[in-house]
This record gives C-alpha cells, structure tokens and sequence, in this order.
C-alpha cells in the first residue's frame, strides 16, 4: 500500500501534530523561539564548559547553577501575581531585551580575554532574575497566543519539542565552536538570537484581555494562590512530584562535564553528544505528546514516565562506555520531558482561569526554582562521594516517589474525571454519569 507524503493518514496526522501552528500569533512565536532557544541551549553548554575549564571544581559547578537558578525559586511565586494583573506580553518582551544583554556582556568578557569566575557569578544571578519573571509569565501567555482552547495541550507539546529541538542540535553546535573557537562566540550568538522572538512577540496581534483581580495586596494575592494549589489535592501532589524530581533527578545536566572529561574521558565534543542525547530523547517525548488528540491518559503516564527517567538516569550513573551512555540519556529524556510537560498540561487544564498565572509560577518554582537546590547539594555530594554514586542515589529517590504516586492514581483520577465532564473534555456518558456532577473545588484562598 503506497504510504508515501502524500497519503491521506500521513497528511492527517502531521496536520494534528501541528495544529496550533494554524493560530497566527503562535505561529511567529514558534518561529522567534525556536532561533532563540536554540541560542540558548548554545550558551548553557559553554557556560558550563566555561566554568569548569577556569576552576576544575565540581563545587563551583553546581554553585554557578544555584546562582542562576535559585531567583526562580524566591521570585517567581510574585512574577505569578503580576502574570494574573498586567499584560504579559509586554513583560514578555522586556524579559528577552534583558537576557540578550547578558549574554552580550558575557561575550564581550570572554572575547576581551577578561572573564573571571566572578563575572559568571553576577551574570548567573542577573539571568536568574530575568528568568524568573519571564519563565511564569510565558507559560501562562501560552493560552493567549492561540485561537483554540482546546488546542492547549498541543501547544504545550510543541513548545517542549521547540525546547528539545533546541536542546539536541544547540549542544552538537557549541561543543563545535568552543573547540575550534572557544567560548565566546556562543554567547555572541545566543545574544543576537534574542532579536528573533522579540520581533516575534512585537508582531503578535493579541486581543485586549480584561484581568478580573481584586483590589488586594501583592502578598494577598500570592497567598491566595498558595492556597489554591496546596488546598487541591490534583495540583498539591502534581506539583510534589515535579519537586522531587527537579531537586533529585535533574542535577545530572549540571554534572555533564565531569561525566564528559573524567568518567568517559573526552572533551567538549563528547559533553555536546551526551547533551544532544538527552535532547534527542526529551523531543521523541515531545513529539509523541503532540500527537496526541487529548489531554485525557495523562494522569496515568505521569509516574510510568517518571519510573521510566529514574532507571534510565540510574543506568547513565553506572556507565562506562560513550555509546550505551547516550542511549540511556536518550530514556532519560523521553522520561523527564513528558513526565514534566504532561505535568504542565495537567495544571493548565484544571486550573481557573483567574488563578493561571499564579500556578504557572509554582510549576516553574518546582521545575526550575528548586533545581539550584539540586544542584548545590549535587555538586557537594558528588565532591565528597563521586559523581556516580551521586546520582545512582538521586535516581533511586525519585523512582520510590514516582511508586509513591502511582498508588495515588485511582483517587485523582477519580477528582480531575468530574472537571474534565464540566469542560467537556470527557463526556458524562463516556464516564457512566447519568446525573448532574457535583465538582470538587479547591478552596478560594
């Protein structure tokens, strides 16, 4: 049977692959990041590499990392409230002008042979700030760019596989460059990459939204969401999940060079496959959400993903040879990429409008916000014990959680059903339900 790019099912189903590219608005910003990101992916191999080539220290590795991460965890609970109040695209934009002045002044540091382990201290934290008000506040803006609800979780998809795309081909690109050229022309890059999805949002028409806040204090507001995710039991253990695993599971990327240099003994370039791996496996992830057709299924994959990221990340600790060390980290990307974008999904699903900027913010505190914890304690464990046995632990933490959680199952499964009848993503008849359903609600804070 002739199943070639023109068969119907082909067509079918790469036009539901990539059907929120349909919405304009979200079609430029596709574009824009996509340059962008693949700039930053650039900039976070070199600034590793970079850092280890001047100190040697593992120590110093994960502290450079707490240094960019750890204003994501304090700050971004309030860049929610202010994602909830003001127009988030226009902060979007500021963010991206802010980021692409630290990558330039970094590059202009390495180029004028002037960098120093303090610069890269300041400019982590710099970039932290940056990230913390932009990360929330793009999440929630997702919504905003597309022209269909419904595809929401398709969107999502396809800005992890954006993300992942990024990820595979950015690492290859600068374990290139910094051996023929060293570090600075990565970070020269990444700056100019900026200018393509700042364009994009510039160019984005986006209806005027009418915020419906009340007339309360920014700490009010942020307890208010405190209390709505930590009060439903769907969003509390969702988001338990995701701190585990950020804090547990993915300090391994910060602990990239030592496996590159001193257990598989290579260079930068052997540091650039074991990134692209990783990527390889999180943009298969990536893609096969966005095949999917609904959000529904999603509860369940979330610890089998889980499950499956902590053996993988178990087997690359316990690994000698290059080749079964990037199939392993191609498991362990599949696992970690849809684990935290079914995650994501989950909560953009079930959470009220009102409240979407302040959950978004506690997804990306639990995400990136408590991986500087991760991988500060990562880098002084692995100082102290080595950095296999570091992570054959972390990976044995979060496969007894991922356990923990799939016992859960049938009770959330049995409080999101109820909501996605209310939002007709499930039909009653598809769940037996003959009379009206009363929702669980989490509390109004």
């Amino acid at each position: 049977m002739n199943q070639g790019p023109n068969h119907p099912a082909i067509s079918s189903g790469l036009k539901n692959l990539f059907r929120t590219l349909a919405s304009r608005n979200y079609r430029l910003f596709f574009a824009g990041q996509s340059i962008s990101l693949l700039g930053t992916w650039i900039q976070r191999v070199a600034m590793s590499w970079l850092v280890y080539r001047l100190t040697s220290s593992e120590v110093l590795l994960g502290t450079v990392s707490f240094l960019g991460l750890i204003p994501v965890f304090v700050l971004s609970p309030f860049a929610g409230v202010l994602a909830d109040r003001i127009n988030r695209r226009r902060l979007l934009v500021t963010t991206q002008v802010l980021a692409m002045l630290q990558a330039l002044i970094l590059a202009g540091l390495i180029i004028t042979g002037s960098i120093r382990i303090e610069h890269i201290m300041i400019l982590a934290v710099f970039l932290g700030l940056i990230n913390a008000f932009d990360t929330p506040v793009r999440q929630a803006f997702t919504l905003e760019m597309i022209e269909k609800k419904e595809d929401l979780s398709n969107a999502i998809a396809l800005n992890s596989a954006m993300f992942n795309s990024a990820r595979l081909v950015g690492p290859a690109i600068a374990g290139a460059l910094i051996t023929v050229f060293g570090e600075g022309p990565c970070f020269l890059l990444n700056g100019l990459s900026y200018l393509f999805v700042i364009s994009a949002l510039l160019l984005m028409r986006i209806p005027k939204v009418e915020r419906k806040t009340k007339q309360q204090n920014m700490l009010h507001g942020l307890q208010e969401g405190f209390s709505y995710a930590f009060g439903f039991a769907p969003i509390r253990i969702v988001l338990s999940l995701l701190i585990v695993m950020s804090i547990l599971g993915t300090p391994y990327i910060v602990l990239m060079p030592i496996f590159a240099k001193d257990i598989l003994h290579g260079g930068a370039h052997t540091m650039g496959l074991l990134m692209s791996a990783t990527g390889g496996g999180a943009l298969c992830g990536a893609i096969y959400l966005a095949s999917r057709k609904t959000v529904v299924g999603l509860v369940r994959i979330l610890p089998l993903t889980a499950i499956l990221f902590s053996l993988g990340l178990i087997g690359f600790a316990l690994s000698r040879h290059l080749w079964l060390s990037i199939l392993l980290l191609i498991i362990t990307g599949f696992g970690m990429m849809v684990q935290m974008a079914s995650s994501n999904t989950i909560l953009q699903t079930i959470v009220d409008e009102d409240k979407r900027g302040r959950i978004m913010s506690l997804y990306v505190m639990c995400v990136m916000g408590t991986t500087p914890l991760g991988s500060f304690l990562a880098g002084a464990v692995a100082d102290r014990i080595g950095t296999p046995e570091t992570l054959v632990i972390g990976g044995s933490f979060c496969l007894v959680c991922a356990i923990i959680f799939m016992r859960k199952l049938p009770a959330l499964r049995a409080v999101i059903r109820p909501i996605y009848v209310e939002k007709g993503i499930l039909s009653e008849v598809v769940l037996g339900l003959e009379s009206a359903v009363q929702l669980p609600r989490p509390p109004a804070g």
